[in-house]
């Protein structure tokens, strides 16, 4: 029986970890051939993924330069992938979430009429700037795509809304929840002796992310003289910060909170450490997306620090709050959790919306039992 070619498509750190666990999943299924390509929009903090995980990809675009525009991206993924989908022709290509690699290497896939199953599909906020270039990398890429893997019924209803058809969306729950679960232990050791010095026991450790477009400027102004505001009002509180490597975002942090007591500004952390201070962690305070997902199956609160989200579930379910980007609105939400035992508990206790950790499964099993993967898979592999 010929092999089902499918070949998954990313470039970033945040989808190579949500995209790990399905790609394990093909390598470890005999009915498919998987050859996986790399943009490497990012670059050492995708590479250090691709290690933890053991995931050898067959090609790497290599695309990352230094002050890469949006546009330099789109252009360099089509480019660099065209070739590979003439030589390789698979059934069907996999892309995740909402980064431009997806977006760009969607739209080559329609250009040599290739099905594509995106991964993470039918998140909005119905705002085409927030989060910019997001929102429309995921609406132009459901648009192209043949088999809409949504996380959850929410996600699944939107799409139904723009008029996919149901058969085509399949209910998978998010695959970040399969990767978390990979990676963290009760027992974790950091290697690094700022981290470990921090006793976790007495200390209540607020982590903190801050790194979007969006927020460049004046809003991360007011979130970090907000951490200033939570560092004095609570003796007990540290604050560890991993400083996004956008020299823009370190312009900003390090005037402002570099020598702030009690406040570290630390590297990017590689994926296992950090999904391990997550764990360790009270609360977190973050601009992330991915983050939204994962905090709540560690019992974590999180605050966003954004206007909009497009992971209302979690909003809903009471383990998110949106707080926006005001000084003010951060310091009274923060030390509301801070001070308020109950408060504190409704969030940690609520019910993780983003499902049991089998969603790389249910992908899998999604494009064998779909009538029109199968067509595709037997119309393209070669």
């Amino acid at each position: 029986m010929r092999k089902i070619k499918i070949m998954p498509v990313f470039g970033t750190r945040p989808e190579a970890i949500k995209m790990a666990p399905v790609v394990k999943k093909l390598e470890d299924n005999s009915q498919f051939e998987v050859k996986t390509l790399v943009t490497g929009q990012h670059r050492y903090m995708l590479d250090q993924v691709l290690d933890l995980f053991g995931i050898v990809p067959s090609y790497d675009l290599d695309i990352m330069k230094e002050g890469q525009s949006l546009a330099d991206i789109t252009a360099r993924v089509i480019g660099g992938l065209e070739g590979v989908l003439e030589r390789e022709r698979p059934g069907m290509v996999l892309v995740h979430g909402d980064t431009t690699t997806t977006f760009a290497a969607s739209l080559c896939c329609f250009y040599h009429r290739i099905p594509v199953g995106h991964v993470e599909a039918g998140l909005r906020t119905d705002d085409k700037y927030s989060p910019y270039p997001e929102e429309m990398n995921r609406r132009l890429t459901g648009a192209i795509a043949d088999l809409h893997f949504a996380p959850t019924k929410k996600a699944g209803d939107n799409l139904l809304k723009e008029g996919v058809n149901r058969k085509d969306i399949i209910i998978t729950g998010n695959t970040v929840i399969d990767a978390l679960l990979q990676v963290v232990e009760q027992d974790y050791r950091f290697e690094g002796q700022l981290l470990d010095d921090i006793d976790f026991g007495s200390k209540r450790v607020v982590l903190v992310t801050c790194h979007r477009r969006e927020n460049l400027g004046q809003p991360m102004e007011n979130i970090f003289n907000a951490i200033i505001d939570i560092i004095a009002d609570n003796r007990d509180v540290e604050v560890v910060f991993p400083v996004h490597k956008n020299p823009k975002v370190r312009d900003i942090a390090c005037p402002i909170l570099k020598d702030i007591d009690r406040v570290h500004l630390i590297e990017p952390m590689d994926y296992q450490p950090f999904a391990n201070l997550m764990n360790k962690c009270y609360m977190i305070l973050t601009d992330s997306g991915g983050i939204q997902e994962e905090a709540p199956s560690l019992g974590k609160p999180v605050l966003v620090l954004r206007d909009t989200t497009e992971r209302p579930e979690a909003v809903e379910a009471g383990t998110v709050r949106v707080v926006g980007t005001d000084r003010d609105a951060i310091f009274k939400q923060a030390h509301l959790l801070l001070n308020d035992k109950d408060e504190y508990d409704r969030m940690a206790n609520s019910v993780n919306p983003y499902g049991d950790g089998k969603a790389a499964d249910r992908i899998v099993e999604g494009i064998l039992n779909s009538t029109r993967g199968q067509f595709f898979c037997a119309l393209y592999s070669r």
